[in-house]
């Protein structure tokens, strides 16, 4: 059952930076922008698994560190000639607390 989980606040997030949380279904990267907006999506390039949480944030999009393949925080696509997409993970605010929609059984951020 899905369900709306804590998974810290704001400030633990560096702007332009990531921090990843495990979940039943896998590690996801919960990202920060410029604008203190904030999404969550897998943490592994649809290229070759590069580690997204490590990537460059710009706007609403990381840039994979292994190959620069751009993707995007709305729709999980990757961006101009790249193909594939990464699942992307409800997010919403209350104050500085952070919430995902995750299966209840979400457990600690690393």
């Amino acid at each position: 059952m899905n369900d709306w989980i804590e998974i810290g606040a704001l400030n633990d997030i560096p702007r332009r930076g990531a921090r990843c949380v495990m979940t039943p279904q896998g590690k996801i990267a919960v990202f920060r922008t410029m604008e203190d907006q904030v999404f969550a999506i897998d943490d592994h390039c649809p290229h070759k698994g590069g580690p997204l949480s490590q990537g460059i944030v710009h706007g609403a999009s990381v840039t994979c560190p292994l190959h620069n393949w751009v993707i995007s925080f709305e729709t999980g696509k990757a961006l101009g000639a790249d193909e594939g997409s990464v699942k992307t993970i409800a997010i919403k605010r209350d104050g500085e607390r952070i919430f995902a929609l995750l299966e209840r059984t979400a457990v600690a951020a690393e």
